[in-house]
């Protein structure tokens, strides 16, 4: 006679835990599918083990009368291959019936582009956008069917979807369960779908959306609008749809982040002489003030003329790169008058001077823009 302890490798008077966990160890480890037709034996006789152990009552017997108190079947008379499926991923796996799959289903995302100008990243907008997708077919309202009519139960499955099929097997008798091929899960048929959509229960058409574009998005930006995506099949739930920012070029100012960057081109004089300069920027004429002396690398910053802080507070900065430029052509009463100053000021013949090494507006903008 077996000793079906010693097949699972457990005490006599082991856990029922113990016993579930030694036989999934095992049957992991003989099974044909793992092992190979040769572990077909030792899978029967782990199968055959489990079976009476994990049953208190079938346990008490073989304690009292070994392999002979089940009489000639045996302790595996009657065992069905659905047990050990049961054992490893839960009674619906093992064949139990599924209920009918709904027919509509969750539609896709949708992905549109959207092109905004620098002002509307900077103070947000409002924009009307048209979209090709699927909504509900306003004829069947999203029940797939022609007006007047309904789905029907399906005759082969007799509305659960799924059909159960028994086979055999080295075990024995095998239950399988599987999707129903004529009504492909649903439970229902539609013997007379809609025209309009074909029994899609969703038709494609070109509609209006208004996007609220906040203040502060950038190129790459994606606003979620819940719900307005691809209406599913079976007039199933919609779902979302992105809009993607892409920021058009803007001729006078460049984006770094939130600030802005802009270069403004002056006289030498002005530079020496200090003056006082009108900017167009986004939110209107600004007065910057040039201090005398001023040299070509300077920088001047104009406070919350930026981008706004996205779904936050605030507004980055305005950066002015002072461009000094130096007269090309002169005529003899300009050359005269120079001349004059170089000659006042001791420059008629200066010495050079090396700058230091990366001192250069370039390489100010760069250390500045990366926080040394």
């Amino acid at each position: 006679m077996n000793d079906y302890y010693e097949i699972l490798g457990v005490a006599r008077q082991a856990s029922q835990e113990e016993i579930k966990k030694a036989y999934r160890k095992l049957a992991r480890k003989l099974h044909p599918d793992v092992a190979g037709p040769d572990a077909q034996d030792q899978f029967k006789d782990v199968t055959r083990a489990y079976e009476v152990l994990s049953n208190p009552e079938k346990r008490q017997m073989y304690d009292l009368g070994g392999e002979q108190a089940f009489g000639a079947g045996g302790a595996g008379a009657g065992f069905g291959f659905q047990d050990i499926f049961e054992t490893f991923f839960g009674a619906a796996a093992g064949g139990a019936a599924r209920g009918p799959v709904p027919r509509g289903r969750r539609g896709q995302d949708a992905l549109v582009r959207l092109d905004i100008d620098l002002h509307e990243a900077v103070f947000g907008t409002t924009r009307e956008l048209q979209v090709d997708t699927a909504v509900v077919c306003p004829t069947c309202n999203g029940t797939c069917c022609r007006p007047g009519t309904h789905p029907e139960t399906c005759a082969v499955c007799h509305g659960r979807g799924s059909v159960q099929r028994v086979t055999r097997s080295f075990l024995g008798q095998v239950m399988s369960t599987s999707a129903c091929t004529a009504c492909q899960g649903h439970g229902t048929i539609i013997p007379d779908p809609c025209q309009d959509c074909s029994g899609e229960g969703r038709v494609r058409t070109r509609r209006s959306l208004r996007v609220e574009v906040p203040a502060g998005v950038d190129s790459g930006t994606r606003i979620r609008m819940a719900g307005q995506g691809e209406v599913g099949p079976g007039g199933g739930p919609a779902g979302d749809l992105y809009v993607e920012i892409r920021e058009k070029p803007h001729p006078a100012f460049v984006r770094r982040g939130d600030d802005l960057h802009c270069t403004m081109a002056i006289p030498m004089t002005s530079a020496a002489l200090g003056t006082v300069l009108e900017l167009d920027t986004l939110d209107g004429v600004r007065e910057i003030d040039v201090e005398p002396g001023t040299q070509p690398e300077q920088v001047i910053t104009l406070r919350d003329l930026g981008v706004g802080h996205l779904n936050r507070a605030g507004r980055g900065d305005l950066h002015v790169h002072l461009d000094v430029q130096t007269p090309t052509r002169l005529d003899d009463r300009q050359r005269e008058l120079l001349a004059e100053l170089a000659a006042l000021r001791g420059e008629e013949q200066p010495e050079p001077r090396l700058a230091a090494s990366g001192s250069g507006v370039f390489s100010k903008l760069r250390d500045k823009l990366s926080g040394r």
